[in-house]
């Protein structure tokens, strides 16, 4: 698999489905991750406006430096490239202690998903004001193995460029595109828990491993590991958790029978 390919592949697409839509540009978020690099470079090379979105919420220091560092490297080489950060910090405060618990950080996931959806409207109300796409930066395991993102959080998007890319894929792609490598070789973390929480610890697998397990979804080999085992029992149970984030949303069909009464 050539990366150089599939990165002009994927430049050239951004390019043509912004033209159709006579959009002027892109915004990202940016977290200091992986996904989120690699998707502001393909949308930085594209030439148009690129809005790199820095939008911390308790987020540890690590993190920052990673998404400034990017954000530095991309304003350096591309003239297309513009920057902004908006501190969510106090908005997401005031929200958790409006809700009828305060803010009872016991209610773990549902605050850490109101994170991501903070973030969404954040780039949606930027991205209306510059006649811009907002970029998602989901990859294939995460959008459509195991289901990890918040619906209508980090899964509101208007294009997603790398979800056809296994993790490994998109780590491959980043060295191609010259991502920073500090980057590279940090833990993929999600960034929604104001710690230093990986991926890994959240889902129970590595991204080689449920990569693994999606490719061998339908198959049973009496030769697997106990470990394989147990990284595909892990990967069904998200997968069929998660169906409702990779499906449309149910629609209640009114019978044409019902109509005519």
């Amino acid at each position: 698999m050539s990366m150089e390919s599939i990165a002009s592949h994927i430049i050239t697409w951004l390019s043509s489905y912004a033209q159709k839509a006579q959009m002027n540009g892109w915004v990202v978020g940016v977290s200091g991750g992986i996904d989120s690099a690699v998707t502001s470079t393909l949308c930085a090379r594209t030439g148009l406006p690129t809005y790199v979105i820095e939008m911390p919420i308790h987020q540890p220091a690590s993190q920052v430096s990673r998404a400034q560092s990017h954000i530095q490297q991309l304003e350096r080489t591309h003239a297309n490239v513009h920057s902004i950060r908006v501190d969510l910090t106090g908005v997401y405060d005031a929200f958790a202690s409006s809700l009828p618990n305060g803010d009872d950080r016991s209610s773990g996931l549902a605050l850490a998903n109101s994170r991501a959806r903070l973030r969404m409207t954040t780039l949606y109300a930027l991205a209306a004001d510059r006649n811009a796409l907002v970029a998602g930066t989901g990859n294939k395991v995460e959008d459509f193995g195991v289901g990890f993102y918040t619906k209508y959080g980090d899964g509101g998007v208007d294009v997603s460029p790398i979800a056809d890319l296994l993790k490994t894929e998109v780590f491959a792609l980043g060295k191609v595109l010259g991502v920073i490598e500090e980057i590279l070789q940090a833990s993929p973390t999600d960034g929604l828990w104001g710690d230093d929480r990986t991926d890994e610890d959240q889902l129970g697998a590595t991204y080689p491993e449920l990569e693994w397990a999606m490719a061998h979804a339908h198959q049973n080999d009496p030769n697997w590991s106990d470990r394989q085992r147990e990284v595909m029992q892990t990967y069904k149970r998200l997968n069929t958790a998660n169906q409702h984030k990779m499906h449309p949303i149910p629609v209640c069909q009114i019978p044409a029978a019902l109509r005519e009464t």
